[in-house]
Protein backbone atom coordinates (compact mmCIF):
# COMPACT_ATOMS: atom_id res chain seq x y z
CA UNK A 1 0.00 0.00 0.00
CA UNK A 2 1.05 3.57 -0.54
CA UNK A 3 2.01 5.91 2.29
CA UNK A 4 -1.08 7.54 3.75
CA UNK A 5 -3.43 4.64 3.02
CA UNK A 6 -5.99 3.98 5.75
CA UNK A 7 -8.23 0.90 5.38
CA UNK A 8 -6.49 -2.46 5.36
CA UNK A 9 -6.97 -4.54 2.21
CA UNK A 10 -6.90 -8.29 1.73
CA UNK A 11 -7.32 -10.87 -1.00
CA UNK A 12 -10.56 -12.67 -0.17
CA UNK A 13 -11.16 -14.82 -3.24
CA UNK A 14 -9.06 -16.46 -5.97
CA UNK A 15 -9.72 -18.92 -8.74
CA UNK A 16 -8.57 -20.29 -12.06
CA UNK A 17 -10.84 -20.97 -14.99
CA UNK A 18 -10.34 -24.14 -16.97
CA UNK A 19 -6.83 -24.07 -18.45
CA UNK A 20 -4.83 -25.91 -21.12
CA UNK A 21 -6.06 -26.03 -24.70
CA UNK A 22 -9.70 -24.97 -24.87
CA UNK A 23 -10.74 -24.86 -28.51
CA UNK A 24 -14.38 -24.03 -27.82
CA UNK A 25 -13.79 -21.30 -25.21
CA UNK A 26 -13.72 -17.52 -25.60
CA UNK A 27 -11.75 -15.09 -23.45
CA UNK A 28 -14.93 -13.60 -21.99
CA UNK A 29 -16.30 -17.05 -21.14
CA UNK A 30 -13.08 -17.87 -19.28
CA UNK A 31 -13.30 -14.56 -17.44
CA UNK A 32 -16.87 -15.32 -16.39
CA UNK A 33 -15.96 -18.82 -15.23
CA UNK A 34 -13.01 -17.53 -13.19
CA UNK A 35 -15.04 -14.66 -11.73
CA UNK A 36 -17.88 -16.95 -10.60
CA UNK A 37 -15.40 -19.31 -8.98
CA UNK A 38 -13.53 -16.49 -7.23
CA UNK A 39 -16.77 -15.06 -5.84
CA UNK A 40 -17.76 -18.50 -4.59
CA UNK A 41 -14.31 -18.86 -3.04
CA UNK A 42 -14.75 -15.55 -1.22
CA UNK A 43 -18.27 -16.18 0.04
CA UNK A 44 -19.24 -12.63 -0.97
CA UNK A 45 -22.18 -11.76 -3.18
CA UNK A 46 -21.64 -10.27 -6.62
CA UNK A 47 -23.67 -7.22 -5.58
CA UNK A 48 -20.85 -5.93 -3.36
CA UNK A 49 -18.34 -5.74 -6.23
CA UNK A 50 -17.96 -2.07 -7.12
CA UNK A 51 -14.56 -2.17 -8.82
CA UNK A 52 -13.27 -3.99 -11.88
CA UNK A 53 -9.80 -4.32 -13.40
CA UNK A 54 -9.46 -6.07 -16.75
CA UNK A 55 -7.39 -5.98 -19.89
CA UNK A 56 -6.35 -8.13 -22.82
CA UNK A 57 -9.74 -9.07 -24.32
CA UNK A 58 -10.42 -6.01 -26.46
CA UNK A 59 -9.77 -2.30 -26.89
CA UNK A 60 -12.68 -1.35 -24.62
CA UNK A 61 -11.88 -3.56 -21.65
CA UNK A 62 -12.99 -3.38 -18.86
CA UNK A 63 -16.29 -2.04 -20.22
CA UNK A 64 -16.81 -5.14 -22.36
CA UNK A 65 -15.95 -7.36 -19.43
CA UNK A 66 -18.31 -5.49 -17.10
CA UNK A 67 -21.13 -5.96 -19.60
CA UNK A 68 -20.41 -9.65 -19.99
CA UNK A 69 -20.26 -10.21 -16.23
CA UNK A 70 -23.32 -8.09 -15.48
CA UNK A 71 -21.38 -5.65 -13.33
CA UNK A 72 -21.77 -1.87 -13.03
CA UNK A 73 -18.50 -0.81 -11.38
CA UNK A 74 -17.85 2.70 -10.12
CA UNK A 75 -14.08 2.15 -10.17
CA UNK A 76 -12.28 0.65 -13.16
CA UNK A 77 -8.73 0.05 -14.35
CA UNK A 78 -7.45 -1.04 -17.77
CA UNK A 79 -3.72 -0.55 -17.23
CA UNK A 80 -1.65 -2.37 -19.86
CA UNK A 81 2.05 -2.89 -19.17
CA UNK A 82 2.44 -6.47 -20.39
CA UNK A 83 2.92 -9.32 -17.95
CA UNK A 84 3.30 -6.95 -14.99
CA UNK A 85 -0.18 -5.56 -15.60
CA UNK A 86 -1.92 -7.54 -12.89
CA UNK A 87 0.46 -6.71 -10.07
CA UNK A 88 0.26 -3.04 -11.07
CA UNK A 89 -3.53 -3.23 -11.25
CA UNK A 90 -3.64 -4.91 -7.86
CA UNK A 91 -1.55 -2.09 -6.42
CA UNK A 92 -3.96 0.46 -7.91
CA UNK A 93 -6.94 -1.44 -6.49
CA UNK A 94 -5.36 -1.66 -3.03
CA UNK A 95 -4.79 2.10 -2.98
CA UNK A 96 -8.36 2.74 -4.20
CA UNK A 97 -9.87 0.53 -1.51
CA UNK A 98 -7.64 1.94 1.20
CA UNK A 99 -8.67 5.46 0.21
CA UNK A 100 -12.39 4.60 0.16
CA UNK A 101 -12.80 4.93 -3.61
CA UNK A 102 -13.89 1.29 -3.88
CA UNK A 103 -14.84 -1.52 -1.50
CA UNK A 104 -14.50 -4.80 -3.38
CA UNK A 105 -12.49 -5.00 -6.61
CA UNK A 106 -12.46 -7.90 -9.06
CA UNK A 107 -9.33 -8.48 -11.15
CA UNK A 108 -10.12 -10.88 -13.99
CA UNK A 109 -8.32 -12.25 -17.05
CA UNK A 110 -9.05 -14.72 -19.84
CA UNK A 111 -7.15 -15.74 -22.97
CA UNK A 112 -7.36 -18.37 -25.70
CA UNK A 113 -3.82 -17.78 -26.93
CA UNK A 114 -3.07 -21.48 -27.57
CA UNK A 115 -6.36 -22.30 -29.32
CA UNK A 116 -5.98 -19.19 -31.47
CA UNK A 117 -2.47 -20.25 -32.47
CA UNK A 118 -3.56 -23.78 -33.37
CA UNK A 119 -6.49 -22.43 -35.38
CA UNK A 120 -4.32 -19.96 -37.27
CA UNK A 121 -5.85 -16.91 -35.61
CA UNK A 122 -3.21 -14.29 -34.86
CA UNK A 123 -4.44 -12.67 -31.66
CA UNK A 124 -1.14 -12.18 -29.80
CA UNK A 125 1.25 -9.52 -31.04
CA UNK A 126 4.48 -9.96 -29.16
CA UNK A 127 6.29 -7.41 -31.33
CA UNK A 128 4.39 -4.62 -29.53
CA UNK A 129 4.01 -2.90 -32.90
CA UNK A 130 6.50 -0.90 -34.94
CA UNK A 131 5.47 2.67 -34.24
CA UNK A 132 7.22 5.26 -32.16
CA UNK A 133 10.65 4.27 -30.82
CA UNK A 134 10.07 0.63 -31.85
CA UNK A 135 10.33 1.57 -35.52
CA UNK A 136 14.10 1.83 -35.19
CA UNK A 137 14.44 -1.77 -33.99
CA UNK A 138 11.62 -3.62 -35.74
CA UNK A 139 13.35 -3.77 -39.17
CA UNK A 140 16.20 -5.77 -37.65
CA UNK A 141 13.97 -8.59 -36.46
CA UNK A 142 14.43 -8.25 -32.71
CA UNK A 143 11.61 -10.47 -31.49
CA UNK A 144 10.69 -10.61 -27.83
CA UNK A 145 12.61 -13.85 -27.30
CA UNK A 146 15.66 -12.50 -29.14
CA UNK A 147 15.77 -9.56 -26.75
CA UNK A 148 15.72 -11.86 -23.74
CA UNK A 149 18.34 -14.05 -25.39
CA UNK A 150 20.70 -11.12 -25.85
CA UNK A 151 20.20 -10.13 -22.23
CA UNK A 152 20.93 -13.67 -21.07
CA UNK A 153 24.16 -13.71 -23.09
CA UNK A 154 25.17 -10.45 -21.43
CA UNK A 155 24.61 -11.94 -17.97
CA UNK A 156 26.70 -14.98 -18.94
CA UNK A 157 29.50 -12.76 -20.22
CA UNK A 158 29.46 -10.37 -17.28
CA UNK A 159 28.97 -12.78 -14.37
CA UNK A 160 29.94 -16.21 -15.68
CA UNK A 161 26.41 -17.58 -15.48
CA UNK A 162 26.17 -20.93 -17.25
CA UNK A 163 23.64 -22.59 -19.52
CA UNK A 164 23.38 -25.40 -16.97
CA UNK A 165 22.25 -22.90 -14.33
CA UNK A 166 19.56 -21.48 -16.62
CA UNK A 167 18.50 -25.03 -17.48
CA UNK A 168 18.27 -25.92 -13.78
CA UNK A 169 15.53 -23.30 -13.40
CA UNK A 170 13.42 -25.16 -15.97
CA UNK A 171 14.15 -28.52 -14.31
CA UNK A 172 13.10 -27.33 -10.85
CA UNK A 173 10.02 -25.58 -12.17
CA UNK A 174 8.95 -28.80 -13.87
CA UNK A 175 9.54 -30.66 -10.60
CA UNK A 176 7.01 -28.32 -8.97
CA UNK A 177 4.56 -28.87 -11.84
CA UNK A 178 4.76 -32.64 -11.32
CA UNK A 179 2.56 -32.29 -8.23
CA UNK A 180 0.06 -29.92 -9.89
CA UNK A 181 -2.74 -31.89 -11.58
CA UNK A 182 -3.71 -28.79 -13.58
CA UNK A 183 -0.25 -28.15 -15.07
CA UNK A 184 0.00 -28.57 -18.83
CA UNK A 185 3.39 -30.32 -18.64
CA UNK A 186 4.25 -32.57 -15.67
CA UNK A 187 6.79 -35.09 -16.98
CA UNK A 188 10.12 -34.60 -15.17
CA UNK A 189 13.01 -33.24 -17.23
CA UNK A 190 16.78 -33.06 -16.78
CA UNK A 191 19.38 -30.43 -17.47
CA UNK A 192 20.48 -32.48 -20.48
CA UNK A 193 16.89 -32.48 -21.79
CA UNK A 194 16.86 -28.69 -21.64
CA UNK A 195 20.29 -28.21 -23.20
CA UNK A 196 19.64 -30.77 -25.94
CA UNK A 197 16.32 -29.36 -27.10
CA UNK A 198 15.75 -27.50 -30.37
CA UNK A 199 17.34 -24.04 -30.44
CA UNK A 200 14.82 -21.19 -30.46
CA UNK A 201 17.02 -18.12 -29.92
CA UNK A 202 20.61 -18.60 -28.81
CA UNK A 203 21.14 -19.44 -25.96
CA UNK A 204 17.51 -20.51 -25.36
CA UNK A 205 16.36 -23.94 -26.41
CA UNK A 206 12.67 -24.85 -26.33
CA UNK A 207 12.53 -25.79 -22.65
CA UNK A 208 14.04 -22.45 -21.63
CA UNK A 209 10.84 -20.84 -22.95
CA UNK A 210 7.32 -20.66 -21.56
CA UNK A 211 4.50 -22.75 -22.91
CA UNK A 212 1.49 -21.27 -24.66
CA UNK A 213 -1.88 -22.16 -23.20
CA UNK A 214 -5.46 -21.04 -22.80
CA UNK A 215 -6.92 -20.05 -19.46
CA UNK A 216 -8.11 -17.38 -17.12
CA UNK A 217 -8.16 -16.45 -13.46
CA UNK A 218 -9.66 -13.98 -11.03
CA UNK A 219 -8.69 -12.31 -7.77
CA UNK A 220 -11.03 -10.49 -5.41
CA UNK A 221 -9.70 -7.70 -3.14
CA UNK A 222 -11.80 -6.29 -0.32
CA UNK A 223 -11.70 -3.71 2.45
CA UNK A 224 -11.27 -4.83 6.04
CA UNK A 225 -14.93 -4.41 7.00
CA UNK A 226 -15.89 -7.20 4.57
CA UNK A 227 -13.46 -9.75 5.99
CA UNK A 228 -15.82 -11.06 8.66
CA UNK A 229 -18.18 -12.25 5.91
CA UNK A 230 -15.64 -14.13 3.79
CA UNK A 231 -15.52 -17.91 3.47
CA UNK A 232 -11.73 -18.27 3.54
CA UNK A 233 -8.97 -16.75 5.68
CA UNK A 234 -8.02 -13.37 4.16
CA UNK A 235 -4.54 -12.78 2.80
CA UNK A 236 -3.34 -9.31 3.63
CA UNK A 237 -1.60 -7.08 1.07
CA UNK A 238 1.33 -5.65 3.03
CA UNK A 239 3.05 -3.65 0.31
CA UNK A 240 3.15 -3.04 -3.42
CA UNK A 241 5.46 -1.34 -5.89
CA UNK A 242 5.69 -0.79 -9.63
CA UNK A 243 8.24 0.50 -12.12
CA UNK A 244 8.72 1.01 -15.87
CA UNK A 245 12.24 0.85 -17.27
CA UNK A 246 12.39 1.08 -21.08
CA UNK A 247 10.75 -0.02 -24.32
CA UNK A 248 13.50 0.27 -26.91
CA UNK A 249 16.52 -1.96 -26.36
CA UNK A 250 18.73 1.04 -27.03
CA UNK A 251 17.27 2.71 -23.93
CA UNK A 252 17.92 -0.29 -21.66
CA UNK A 253 20.91 0.85 -19.67
CA UNK A 254 21.84 -2.54 -18.19
CA UNK A 255 20.73 -5.84 -19.75
CA UNK A 256 21.34 -7.59 -16.42
CA UNK A 257 19.03 -5.31 -14.40
CA UNK A 258 15.22 -5.37 -14.42
CA UNK A 259 12.71 -2.86 -13.04
CA UNK A 260 11.95 -5.38 -10.29
CA UNK A 261 14.92 -3.78 -8.54
CA UNK A 262 12.72 -0.71 -8.07
CA UNK A 263 9.29 -2.31 -7.63
CA UNK A 264 10.69 -4.85 -5.19
CA UNK A 265 12.49 -2.28 -3.08
CA UNK A 266 9.28 -0.25 -2.87
CA UNK A 267 7.05 -3.22 -2.05
CA UNK A 268 9.33 -4.64 0.65
CA UNK A 269 9.85 -1.18 2.13
CA UNK A 270 6.12 -0.54 2.39
CA UNK A 271 5.52 -4.03 3.77
CA UNK A 272 8.20 -3.63 6.41
CA UNK A 273 9.75 -7.04 5.72
CA UNK A 274 12.91 -8.24 4.01
CA UNK A 275 13.32 -10.72 1.14
CA UNK A 276 14.98 -13.14 3.56
CA UNK A 277 11.70 -13.43 5.50
CA UNK A 278 9.74 -14.62 2.43
CA UNK A 279 8.51 -18.23 2.50
CA UNK A 280 7.39 -18.58 -1.13
CA UNK A 281 7.94 -16.55 -4.31
CA UNK A 282 5.81 -16.49 -7.44
CA UNK A 283 7.78 -14.83 -10.26
CA UNK A 284 6.99 -14.24 -13.90
CA UNK A 285 8.93 -16.81 -15.92
CA UNK A 286 8.43 -16.49 -19.65
CA UNK A 287 12.09 -17.57 -19.91
CA UNK A 288 14.50 -19.14 -17.44
CA UNK A 289 16.59 -15.97 -17.44
CA UNK A 290 13.64 -14.00 -16.05
CA UNK A 291 13.51 -16.10 -12.91
CA UNK A 292 17.21 -15.77 -12.23
CA UNK A 293 17.42 -12.02 -12.75
CA UNK A 294 14.21 -11.30 -10.83
CA UNK A 295 15.62 -13.20 -7.84
CA UNK A 296 18.68 -10.96 -7.98
CA UNK A 297 16.72 -7.75 -8.38
CA UNK A 298 14.33 -8.60 -5.53
CA UNK A 299 17.52 -9.00 -3.45
CA UNK A 300 17.20 -12.68 -2.64
CA UNK A 301 20.84 -12.75 -3.70
CA UNK A 302 23.40 -10.23 -4.93
CA UNK A 303 23.63 -9.10 -8.54
CA UNK A 304 25.58 -11.69 -10.52
CA UNK A 305 25.04 -14.46 -7.97
CA UNK A 306 21.76 -15.71 -9.38
CA UNK A 307 23.37 -18.63 -11.19
CA UNK A 308 24.77 -20.14 -8.02
CA UNK A 309 21.63 -19.21 -6.06
CA UNK A 310 19.29 -21.33 -8.21
CA UNK A 311 21.37 -24.50 -7.95
CA UNK A 312 20.87 -27.57 -5.72
CA UNK A 313 17.08 -27.61 -5.78
CA UNK A 314 16.67 -24.29 -3.99
CA UNK A 315 13.58 -23.36 -6.06
CA UNK A 316 11.62 -26.57 -5.54
CA UNK A 317 8.74 -26.87 -3.09
CA UNK A 318 11.06 -28.46 -0.53
CA UNK A 319 13.94 -26.09 -1.27
CA UNK A 320 15.24 -23.10 0.63
CA UNK A 321 13.12 -20.68 -1.43
CA UNK A 322 10.21 -22.34 -3.26
CA UNK A 323 9.59 -20.46 -6.52
CA UNK A 324 6.68 -20.88 -8.95
CA UNK A 325 5.17 -23.70 -6.97
CA UNK A 326 2.45 -24.46 -9.54
CA UNK A 327 4.99 -25.06 -12.31
CA UNK A 328 5.05 -21.48 -13.55
CA UNK A 329 4.82 -20.29 -17.11
CA UNK A 330 7.51 -22.78 -18.07
CA UNK A 331 5.36 -25.83 -17.26
CA UNK A 332 1.91 -25.05 -15.80
CA UNK A 333 0.24 -22.39 -17.92
CA UNK A 334 1.02 -19.22 -19.81
CA UNK A 335 -2.01 -17.76 -21.60
CA UNK A 336 -0.43 -14.48 -22.70
CA UNK A 337 -0.19 -12.37 -19.54
CA UNK A 338 0.49 -14.59 -16.57
CA UNK A 339 0.78 -12.02 -13.81
CA UNK A 340 -2.61 -12.68 -12.21
CA UNK A 341 -1.84 -16.39 -11.94
CA UNK A 342 1.06 -15.49 -9.65
CA UNK A 343 -1.33 -13.90 -7.16
CA UNK A 344 -3.70 -16.88 -7.25
CA UNK A 345 -0.90 -19.34 -6.47
CA UNK A 346 0.63 -17.14 -3.76
CA UNK A 347 -2.73 -16.87 -1.98
CA UNK A 348 -3.39 -20.60 -2.22
CA UNK A 349 0.03 -21.35 -0.75
CA UNK A 350 -0.52 -18.97 2.18
CA UNK A 351 -3.92 -20.54 2.83
CA UNK A 352 -2.48 -24.07 2.70
CA UNK A 353 -4.66 -25.09 -0.23
CA UNK A 354 -2.02 -26.57 -2.56
CA UNK A 355 -2.13 -30.27 -3.40
CA UNK A 356 0.02 -32.75 -1.43
CA UNK A 357 3.59 -32.60 -2.67
CA UNK A 358 3.56 -28.93 -3.56
CA UNK A 359 2.33 -27.24 -0.39
CA UNK A 360 5.10 -25.09 1.02
CA UNK A 361 5.83 -25.18 4.73
CA UNK A 362 6.93 -22.19 6.77
CA UNK A 363 9.95 -21.91 8.97
CA UNK A 364 8.07 -23.37 11.94
CA UNK A 365 6.81 -26.33 9.92
CA UNK A 366 3.32 -24.86 9.63
CA UNK A 367 1.83 -22.85 6.80
CA UNK A 368 3.95 -20.20 5.09
CA UNK A 369 3.45 -16.69 6.45
CA UNK A 370 4.83 -14.40 3.75
CA UNK A 371 4.79 -14.55 -0.05
CA UNK A 372 5.91 -12.30 -2.86
CA UNK A 373 4.41 -12.10 -6.34
CA UNK A 374 6.36 -10.20 -8.97
CA UNK A 375 5.24 -9.74 -12.57
CA UNK A 376 7.35 -8.65 -15.53
CA UNK A 377 6.19 -7.07 -18.78
CA UNK A 378 7.81 -6.84 -22.21
CA UNK A 379 11.54 -7.56 -22.15
CA UNK A 380 12.03 -6.41 -18.55
CA UNK A 381 10.20 -3.22 -19.55
CA UNK A 382 7.87 -3.11 -16.54
CA UNK A 383 7.52 -4.69 -13.13
CA UNK A 384 4.93 -4.93 -10.39
CA UNK A 385 5.61 -6.56 -7.02
CA UNK A 386 3.28 -7.40 -4.12
CA UNK A 387 4.12 -8.71 -0.66
CA UNK A 388 1.33 -10.81 0.86
CA UNK A 389 0.81 -12.18 4.38
CA UNK A 390 -1.37 -14.85 5.93
CA UNK A 391 -3.71 -12.98 8.26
Amino acid sequence: MSPGSTRKVAVVGVSLSDCGRLDAATPHALQAQAARRALADSGLDRSVVDGLASTGVGPLAPMETADYLGLRPTWVDSTAVGGATWEVMAAHAVDAIAAGEANVVLLVYGSTARADLKAGRRTANLSFGARGPAQFEAPYGHTLIAKYAMAARRHMHQYGTTMEQFADVAVQTRANAFHNPHALHRTPITVDDVLGGPMIADPFTKLHCCIRSDGGCAVLLAAEEYLADTAKPPVRVLGAGSSVSHMAMSEWEDFTMSPAAVSGRTAFGRAGVTPQEIDVAELYDAFTYMTLVTLEDLRFCAKGEGGAFVEKGRLTVGGALPVNTDGGGLSACHPGMRGLFLLVEAVRQLRGEAEPGRQVRGRDGGLPRLAVASGTGGWFCSSGTLVLARD
